[in-house]
């Protein structure tokens, strides 16, 4: 089994391809132990001097799907591939900005998952202290944007052009050739074409 941690931000639309490629072969039954990790892109924006953005509820808007996809991950995770799927799909493919729970709730409902729960959860602040520590962790790789694997002692930002098409042992392929490079070659340290393909 390859364990790895993989973090994500849903507005990131990088993070969505990725994470649907995750999703998918993880449901194909890719032999993988995943750890997603939430990571804020908005505390690099942040004026100097102001709070951590976890910490401000000026951010609160900005943050709220991160929280709720931290809720259901720790309160609910036999729910949380679906949600974490439909999250990334509303924000990117049905322009739904996720920034209030009437919009979260809409999306996240008619997956089953216990409303009440997660809106008790945000309210506590619980999933902004955790956003906080993942931050914090992740800092120590230096990392910078999402998605981040951390695979071993090792981290690597990975932008991925396409979404999972019809055959799901592909995404298999793919995330599996991702961590084998991140495993076993260190020394690449950059590889990227220098055009998006035709």
């Amino acid at each position: 089994m390859t364990s790895f941690k993989l973090s994500f931000d849903y507005r990131c639309p990088f993070a969505k391809n990725i994470h649907l490629h995750v999703i998918t072969a993880l449901r194909a039954g890719a032999d993988f132990d995943v750890t997603f990790v939430p990571w804020t892109l908005s505390q690099g924006y942040r004026a100097e001097g102001d709070p951590d953005v976890w910490a401000d509820p000026a951010h609160d808007a900005d943050l709220l799907s991160l929280a709720v996809g931290v809720s259901i991950r720790d309160q609910q995770p036999d729910k949380f591939l679906d949600a974490h799927e439909a999250l990334f799909r509303a924000r990117h493919e049905r322009a739904i900005r996720l920034i209030n729970l009437d919009e979260i709730d809409g999306v996240l409902r008619p997956l089953g998952l216990d409303m009440d729960e997660i809106r008790s959860d945000v309210a506590s602040r619980r999933p902004h202290a955790v956003i906080g520590q993942s931050y914090e962790e992740f800092s120590k790789f230096e990392a910078f944007g999402v998605p981040t694997f951390v695979v071993g002692d090792d981290a690597t930002f990975v932008r991925y052009m396409t979404t999972p098409g019809d055959n799901a042992m592909d995404s298999v392929k793919i995330i599996d050739s991702l961590l084998t490079l991140m495993a076993h070659e260190p020394e690449l340290n950059e590889f990227k074409h220098t055009r998006l393909p035709l």
